[in-house]
């Protein structure tokens, strides 16, 4: 397994109202957040708040390119990010005790924090179709370029890591700062990750390791060869 220290790139906020950060998503232009009982929008160029809709928002937080998925309570809400309104509802597999939320493929990935376990869920339905133990409180989940990963959150200590998704075997460690906690957990889809920051109020942006030059495939091997 590969551990290094996370990397904090910026962090952004604490924005006005809101006193917690829970899910964390990406739209491809914005970062949304769940608060509680908002969903917040914020540009991670400028770091301004852009929107806020009110929604039931307790955990996770997912996009799949359309819709926001959005853990509250015992339920996953599908809502329309222009309006807020729920447009569907499916079970939680945890009934209340889920954390993060990603969407890969056309499944949900939903996190089980106190129960150490990560669920594959059908968005329609909300069965449960695959099961990853952890050995660390689950916090946020994402995917990205084929690699899953997810926060933990335990006794002050979080990290980020990366995990076989068949067996839940931890390949890659990020540790957090002491005292910096991972809530949500989200990808920009390129070289860093999104981290809620719980009762911080902030979000944080970590930066990605990059692939290739620590496993000897990187360009200097390449022009040597030549």
């Amino acid at each position: 397994m590969h551990r290094e220290n996370a990397e904090i790139v910026r962090e952004y906020g604490p924005f006005p109202g809101v006193d917690h950060v829970h899910g964390v998503t990406y739209d491809g232009q914005n970062v949304w957040f769940a608060a509680g009982d908002t969903l917040n929008a914020f540009d991670p160029t400028s770091g301004k708040m852009l929107r806020s809709v009110d929604a039931a928002a307790h955990a996770g937080t997912a996009f799949d390119g359309q819709h926001l998925f959005q853990l509250a309570e015992d339920r996953i809400q599908k809502i329309d990010p222009k309006s807020g309104g729920v447009l569907a509802t499916i079970p939680a597999p945890g009934g209340g005790g889920d954390s993060g939320l990603a969407w890969a493929e056309g499944t949900l990935w939903v996190g089980q924090y106190r129960a150490r376990k990560i669920h594959q869920v059908d968005p329609e339905t909300g069965a449960i179709l695959r099961t990853i133990e952890s050995n660390r409180f689950v916090t946020g989940v994402t995917w990205v370029d084929g690699e899953l990963w997810h926060g933990t959150w335990e006794d002050d200590e979080s990290d980020v890591r990366r995990v076989d998704p068949r067996t839940g075997e931890v390949l890659e460690k990020l540790d957090m700062p002491p005292g910096v906690g991972v809530s949500g957990l989200e990808s920009d889809g390129g070289d860093q990750f999104f981290c809620g920051g719980g009762k911080s109020g902030k979000v944080r942006a970590v930066r990605r390791p990059k692939r290739g030059s620590a496993e000897g495939g990187g360009s200097e091997v390449d022009s040597t060869s030549k």
